[in-house]
């Protein structure tokens, strides 16, 4: 029986093992190692293979998919990622934190139908890292844009014979090292080179920095000790995603300030205080590599353990303890005044954002276990769509999409990047499709898009279609309701070809539901929503299109003489709205004002700011001097509005400089009863062709006309007359016409300035002149005297006429002004002094005619008269209104030669 026992156990192992399917070790690959290049989920690793059919894995962290799988391809391009294969049945559908295992590939796969390796995320066509398969020379793994990395000399050499190849890349160190929960330090030391490689890695926010250096040797235990005289670079993203990091010097516990002589103080870059760097020796922070993705920031930066730069560097002694400090905050954005992105204030203890440590570079240290893993991974863009506003729907680059691998060629909603749609249900959604002729817009359940039905998988499409096409100059419309049924998030794709949009987020309720109209505002940054209320008060929202620290909306023509309304989120995340008289352009131009806002709300929502509030149309006030009771809305008349946006905001310690990193190009008009804006057009060359005109008519022709019906009647004939009626005349057609044509540029007749209301009084007293000449009644002759009907009809236009000059001139005094509140031109003054001088000259023209004039007077009383060319029959330059009217008239009758003719259009 033990023989039988024993020859069956001999045979079933034998038939197992002729069975089996072995690992042979064969390729020319086996050996090859290489580190994951990083594209989506925070995944890091190293490749090994083994075998002819498995691979190690080791030192994998990665955040959770959907159905995520080893994948393989013949390249790194959309087309053959895309296209590529599931290369083993080892799925991973989890979170890994530091893990090592061995894969298995499928048995009809073998090496050499794999050149790259990627893990990936079927439903979303997303890789989330791969690496470049290679028997041969160096092949360094693809890297997402920025700067490319190099490999470090002591992990880029053939480790092994028989072709093991060790790739480094630039997200991978020798050493890991926890500073808070969202905060990471990595490093990796060369002694050989006296380089120190650094990365900083943080789940926080786009426009947050990272620090990270030494405190100088010797210094205290508190904070404020071991930052004076500290050592270290900071580290971030500027505001188009690019990474940086630059060499800090800190000089004193606060932020970076220019004095007045120049000198700089603070945490401040060390070529601030140097004023150059012209060859590399101040900034001893060498850029390698940095990212953004899944809400975590990553920057690879190089600085030297003995720098060349002994003032503002620090010795890193490798192999000695030494007292390092981290920190991390919101950055400003470089002004003229400081062009840096340089670290504000870093927050309170309790949020863990900053600290110190006694660090030896030398140490192996690796406690960071798994990803980081960021509450908001959400980068790009947010837009949320809004009723009646349509969303201009382009094709670009593709530069930053959001879901690697991407065709060449995106979608853009209002000139972003494939961003985030967030709609309403109930709401209509309008899009101008203006992608080209090769893009049809539709929205669709399938995150792939591409007509999903053609790859044989199931999708349903809520709006759009082949027909969903167009360009720039025929755009085609279409509009899209989501409703109840609608899922939480859809997509919005082109039937054509995949993964050319985005995700859309839908919700319920929103601003547009609560405000009857809303625009977007001029470079579609800011939406701004109103309702008019019958109670005589207007409910106000404003809401960034982009991620920021604050948003303020001011009304005026731009931001100085504005009333601006701020909003933003503090430390704690409450919400703030404060209004502010602005008349300068520093921050002591900016006063605080106590305006009665009502239902004040201010929210951050994923970095994007939205502030609510009520106010009065007109504020009730009793004292009239204060700036806010001047800050009255005319719902008649269009509202000019500006807003800007910045990093940072605060009821007090406002600095010059930082108020705010974008701004709006130029004002926009918005018709609050009408529920539309228009962009503020520069109507100054309108402007400049009014004010000529009625230059032309005011200054020259009118006063012209009257100076001929005054001081040109002794000229034979009726030639005064002729004169007076043709420049009178030409003059009112050209003042018209000035009306005219400013009231078609400027869209509208509005009664509001002071130069608008002397302008149409002097109108209305000119076009009464032709109306009064043509009731004049008729002439008594010579010797006869005037009748009470002629007297007042003479008095009155005599009395208009001067009335219409005084305001003609009025009003191209007050233009002047108008045109300096608008524009504030530096050549007002000078406009001045011109019509200053005009005037002048005009009263002294007046006096020299007026002596002329009394001179002929008094040599034809004196009966030494004989004008060559005068008409003494037809004398008419008695003034109705001289006060020595009545005793000339007596001593012409008397002569029984001359008669009076009192006003212009005497005949």
């Amino acid at each position: 029986m033990y023989r039988i026992l024993l020859l069956g156990f001999l045979l079933n192992s034998f038939f197992n093992y002729s069975h089996a399917d072995p690992c042979t070790k064969t390729s020319s690959y086996i050996g090859f190692k290489s580190e994951f290049t990083m594209v989506q989920h925070q995944l890091r690793g190293v490749i090994t293979i083994i075998d002819d059919c498995s691979f190690e894995i080791s030192e994998f962290d990665m955040l959770s998919g959907i159905e995520v799988h080893w994948w393989g391809a013949i390249s790194t391009d959309f087309g053959n990622l895309t296209n590529g294969f599931v290369i083993s049945d080892h799925n991973l559908n989890q979170t890994y934190s530091n893990a090592s295992f061995v894969v298995h590939l499928n048995k009809t796969l073998t090496w050499d139908q794999i050149q790259v390796l990627s893990v990936w995320d079927v439903p979303t066509a997303s890789d989330f890292g791969h690496v470049i398969i290679t028997n041969g020379s160096f092949y360094g793994p693809t890297v997402s844009p920025s700067v490319a990395p190099s490999p470090l000399d002591n992990n880029s050499t053939n480790a092994e014979e028989g072709g093991s190849w060790n790739f480094r890349v630039p997200t991978m160190f020798d050493n890991c090292m926890v500073l808070s929960k969202d905060f990471r330090v990595r490093w990796s030391l060369s002694k050989e080179r006296d380089v120190i490689d650094i990365g900083l890695e943080a789940a926080t926010g786009f426009q947050n920095y990272m620090a990270f250096g030494w405190a100088k040797p010797g210094s205290g235990s508190e904070e404020t000790e071991l930052m004076i005289g500290a050592d270290v670079a900071v580290a971030g993203f500027t505001e188009d995603g690019k990474p940086f990091a630059d060499d800090f010097y800190i000089s004193k516990y606060s932020e970076c300030t220019i004095n007045k002589d120049g000198s700089a103080s603070g945490v401040c870059p060390d070529t601030i205080y140097e004023g150059s760097d012209p060859v590399g020796l101040v900034n001893n922070t060498k850029l390698i590599y940095g990212h953004r993705k899944d809400g975590v920031s990553f920057v690879r930066y190089s600085r030297q353990l003995v720098s060349i730069d002994k003032k503002y560097d620090l010795s890193v002694d490798h192999m000695a303890n030494m007292t390092v400090i981290w920190a991390l905050g919101l950055m400003r954005p470089p002004d003229t005044l400081r062009p840096y992105y340089l670290p504000q204030y870093h927050g309170a203890m309790s949020l863990v954002n900053y600290g110190h440590f006694a660090l030896n570079v030398s140490e192996s240290i690796n406690d960071c276990v798994g990803p980081l893993d960021a509450e908001d991974k959400e980068d790009q863009d947010l837009i949320i769509a809004d009723a009646n506003v349509p969303l201009v729907v382009t094709s670009g680059a593709a530069l930053h999409y959001p879901n690697p691998p991407n065709p060449s060629k995106v979608l853009y909603i209002n000139k972003k990047e494939a961003p985030v749609l967030r709609v309403e249900r109930g709401v209509p959604v309008k899009f101008s499709v203006q992608a080209g002729h090769d893009v049809a817009l539709y929205i669709t359940s399938n995150a792939m898009g591409g007509n999903a039905t053609l790859r044989n998988k199931t999708e349903t499409i809520y709006a759009g279609g082949p027909e969903a096409e167009g360009v720039l100059a025929s755009p085609t419309e279409l509009t899209w309701e989501p409703d109840r049924n609608t899922p939480d998030q859809v997509y919005y794709q082109s039937l054509f070809q995949q993964k050319m949009g985005w995700k859309v987020q839908v919700v319920d309720g929103g601003l547009s539901d609560m405000y009857n109209s809303s625009v977007v505002l001029n470079d579609q940054q800011v939406t701004l929503f109103w309702t008019l209320s019958k109670d005589n008060s207007i409910s106000i929202a404003a809401r960034g299109e982009k991620k920021s620290g604050y948003i303020a909306i001011g009304f005026g023509s731009g931001m100085v003489y504005t009333y601006a309304y701020v909003g933003w989120v503090d430390e704690i995340g409450k919400g703030h709205v404060n209004s502010y008289w602005i008349d300068g352009k520093d921050a002591s131009s900016i006063h605080p004002t106590k305006e009665n806002l009502t239902d004040v709300r201010c929210k951050s929502e994923n970095g994007i700011i939205t502030f609510e509030f009520v106010r009065p149309i007109k504020p009730s006030c009793s004292h009239r001097d204060l700036p806010e009771c001047k800050n009255i809305i005319d719902p008649t008349s269009p509202l000019k509005v500006v807003w800007a946006m910045g990093t940072k905001w605060s009821d007090e310690h406002l600095t010059d400089g930082n108020m705010h990193s974008v701004t709006s190009h130029k004002p926009v008009r918005v018709l609050l009863m009408h529920g539309s804006a228009e962009a503020e057009q520069d109507l100054r060359p309108v402007l400049a062709v009014h004010g000529f005109m009625m230059f032309l008519a005011w200054g020259i022709l009118l006063p012209g006309g009257i100076l001929a019906a005054r001081y040109l009647k002794h000229v034979k004939g009726d030639g005064w007359y002729q004169i007076h009626v043709y420049l009178q005349y030409s003059g009112l057609a050209i003042v018209l016409l000035g009306l005219l044509f400013a009231v078609a540029e400027l869209r509208g007749f509005y009664v509001s300035s002071l130069h608008v209301k002397f302008g149409l009084t002097a109108i209305f007293l000119a076009c009464v002149q032709p109306v009064n000449a043509s009731m004049r009644p008729k002439k008594p002759a010579n010797v006869e005297e005037r009748s009470s009907k002629r007297l007042i009809w003479e008095y009155f236009h005599i009395i208009v006429g001067r009335c219409a000059m005084i305001a003609g001139v009025a009003s191209l005094f007050t233009g002047i002004k108008h045109l300096k509140d608008i524009y504030g031109s530096e050549n007002v003054h000078g406009y001045n002094l011109a019509l200053i001088l005009w005037f002048l000259v005009g009263v002294l023209i007046v006096v020299y005619l007026e002596y002329r004039e009394r001179q002929r007077k008094r040599d034809r009383m004196l009966g030494r008269s004989n004008w060559v060319l005068g008409n003494l029959e037809e004398d008419d330059s008695v003034d109705l209104l001289s006060p020595s009217r009545a005793a000339a008239q007596k001593e012409l009758q008397q002569a029984g030669r001359m008669e009076v003719q009192l006003e212009p259009l005497n005949r």
